[in-house]
């Protein structure tokens, strides 16, 4: 099971004790633009922790209700004055697996997924508080509703969880392109972002298509199969690096402006593109040594010279701990 820790603080107060929780106020407080202001520390994992209940509490959640089950929680009734409660609680589900929970030695491939499936699930609840929404969806379908969608935050956090629920295993990873039909749902909704607003989450868009692209399986056909030319036009709107970037074309992209700097100052835009381009390149084609492996070096050890900042305190100490990890294995090769 998984570890967590306690969701209150004992104080000793005079002769008794205060037990303290984090108010709706002060959770709300933690997000900042699309960021969660916590530190990547134990007591930033007890904030988010205690956020969510907060979040959950105001909501009107209540307890024994199968927060994996999207049919349950679509059911439960919420005031339409919440939907955006319900964003955040999707993205604080997000951002405690991936940032606090999934490399606990105690948590489970079950835990991983069963915790992305709820973020998801409050993400659809959002989407679908939206009568509009379910009035396409009901008549032309998901995609057709999404299509017209314009809340980015419920968009955005459904997607992300989506993708994390069923990239966990091998076996999701096909069942998700080949049965139950994600990569068209998922693609349109990061399509539909980029449109809406493709500056989200420090360009988190173009990061997670990059990502996207060059984390699928190897298939001999199809449209949703890995891509490693699409990752790449994806992540040249994110790092620059123009060298490696001068041949980046995609037909059937999203057209995008030119490359801000602003892109830079969240490291895992750079992370990513080594984790999921440079290094499924790498692999894919066999390379052992060279090249493009002294770039991974290169664009590692930058990551690890820069300041953490103020930005973006969570992501980028994480970046920075990966890409040392990164670091590690990439210098077996030169």
């Amino acid at each position: 099971m998984r570890r967590l820790i306690p969701l209150a603080l004992m104080f000793l107060v005079g002769f008794g004790c205060l037990t303290y929780a984090l108010s709706l106020d002060d959770a709300l407080a933690l997000f900042q633009g699309s960021d969660i202001m916590v530190p990547y520390s134990e007591e930033g994992q007890q904030q988010l922790e205690e956020a969510i209940d907060a979040l959950k509490e105001a909501i009107g959640v209540p307890d024994g209700l199968a927060e994996t089950d999207e049919d349950a929680v679509g059911a439960l009734a919420v005031d339409p004055a919440d939907k955006d409660l319900l964003n955040k609680l999707s993205q604080a589900y997000y951002t405690l697996m991936d940032a606090f929970l999934q490399n606990d030695p105690d948590v489970t491939t079950a835990d991983v997924i069963a915790m992305y499936l709820k973020g998801k699930n409050w993400g659809m609840k959002s989407l679908r508080m939206n009568p509009e929404f379910v009035r396409i969806e009901q008549q032309d379908g998901f995609i057709a509703a999404v299509r017209a969608e314009t809340d980015v935050a419920a968009l955005y956090w459904t997607n992300a969880n989506w993708l994390r629920s069923i990239s966990q295993t091998k076996d999701d990873k096909l069942k998700a392109m080949l049965i139950w039909g994600v990569p068209p749902k998922s693609e349109a909704m990061m399509f539909r972002l980029l449109e809406l607003d493709d500056t989200y989450n420090s360009y988190g868009t173009y990061r997670s298509l990059g990502a996207f692209w060059g984390g699928m399986e190897k298939l001999p056909m199809g449209y949703f199969r890995k891509n490693l030319a699409k990752s790449l036009y994806y992540f040249c709107k994110v790092v620059d690096e123009p060298q490696l970037c001068g041949e980046a074309e995609c037909e059937d992209c999203p057209a995008y402006s030119q490359f801000d700097p602003a892109a830079n100052e969240y490291f895992e835009n750079r992370l990513f593109f080594v984790e999921y381009y440079l290094m499924e390149y790498l692999a894919w084609k066999g390379i052992e040594q060279g090249g493009l492996w002294e770039d991974a070096k290169r664009i590692l050890a930058d990551i690890l010279a820069e300041p953490i900042g103020d930005k973006h305190p969570l992501y980028n100490a994480i970046s920075q701990e990966k890409a040392a990890e990164f670091l590690e294995e990439v210098e077996e090769h030169l």
